[in-house]
């Protein structure tokens, strides 16, 4: 503790970002180190894990120290570590959960482990301090494209999962095709400006009535079809309006669920997170259609969009306030249960 404040040093790992946060008391950031390795894994069209994980090991101790040198604390200073549990790479998640056992080993500071989905959500009380529950959640990710009611800062339930391929994987996929490169999802956001979003009318798949599941691999495999289809006539291929529509058609789909689901559960405010809540056209729509809705539109910038410890330290912070911690047996978990 230090003037009086909380301290939670949150350590995040779970894939190509080495990060570490320091925060206090769980929404005021006073750093927010963030090693990206998306310059290295270019070279390989996405992330390797092996080599992911070498990066890691290098960088994390230099990110602590960053990040306590920027915060202008000592380790001393910290209450709490909070710390990426899962889900993610396996031996990622390791070099953070390593780093920060030794931590609360060495200095005897309490230890919460974070899902990593939660920590994404979380990101919302940072961007927007005036926010609390109840409200709906996006989590919108490479991984990820699924509807949580946040019914209290723990008290969380899954209303709709990807089935399938999720935004971010189906926009990677994408780039590839269109030969734009990794990461695709914002070399599709960029490149869909340049575009008609109404060039092509690909499918919006919206599954049975009343699911609020997600299922994009569909509509991959329609951009897919419509690319090869054009090369084999020797046509020309406009990357441009391809991008834009098939961006059009799964944010329509992510806007229509979310406000769907705010709406039946009766929440008044609803929150984007995740890599891809980054995405300006899912912004741009979903804060209209919230505004049309009469709801409260709550998004982070883009920074706390992307994989950030300043997530996962307010994360563990709202956990330890309710009484949860970990003990030295936390374990990391590739794939975890929301």
């Amino acid at each position: 503790m230090k003037n009086g404040e909380f301290l939670t040093l949150g350590i995040e790992s779970s894939c190509d970002e080495t990060s570490v946060a320091i925060v206090a008391q769980g929404r005021r950031v006073l750093s927010n180190i963030i090693s990206s390795q998306i310059e290295i894994h270019t070279a390989y069209g996405g992330v390797v894990p092996e080599i992911a994980s070498r990066h890691h090991l290098n960088n994390i101790n230099t990110v602590i120290d960053q990040a306590l040198a920027e915060a202008e604390v000592k380790l001393d200073d910290i209450d709490l570590i909070g710390v990426t549990k899962g889900p993610g790479l396996i031996g990622a998640l390791l070099v953070g959960m390593a780093a920060a056992k030794s931590l609360s080993f060495a200095k005897d500071i309490p230890i919460v482990g974070v899902h990593h989905l939660k920590g994404h959500i979380a990101a919302n009380y940072i961007a927007a301090p005036e926010l609390e529950p109840p409200f709906t959640a996006v989590v919108v990710s490479g991984g990820n494209t699924d509807i949580i009611d946040v019914k209290d800062y723990n008290d969380m339930d899954l209303l709709g999962v990807t089935r399938d391929d999720a935004a971010g994987e189906a926009m990677d996929k994408v780039a590839r095709v269109l030969d734009l490169g990794y990461p695709g999802g914002p070399k599709i956001d960029v490149l869909a400006k340049q575009g008609n979003p109404h060039a092509v009318e690909f499918k919006r798949v919206f599954l049975e009535k009343g699911s609020y599941d997600f299922s994009f691999s569909g509509l991959k495999t329609g951009v897919l079809n419509y690319v090869n289809g054009l090369r084999q006539q020797g046509k020309e291929i406009n990357s441009a309006d391809i991008a834009a529509s098939f961006q059009l058609a799964v944010v329509e789909v992510i806007v229509a669920k979310a406000v769907g689901a705010a709406r039946e559960y009766g929440r008044r405010k609803l929150a984007l997170a995740g890599g891809v809540a980054a995405n300006s056209l899912l912004r741009k729509m979903m804060e209209e259609a919230c505004i049309d809705a009469g709801i409260e539109f709550y998004r982070p910038e883009p920074v706390l969009c992307t994989d950030n410890a300043a997530m996962i330290a307010c994360a563990a912070y709202y956990r330890y306030k309710d009484g949860y911690v970990d003990d030295l047996s936390l374990d990391a978990y590739p794939v975890l249960d929301f």
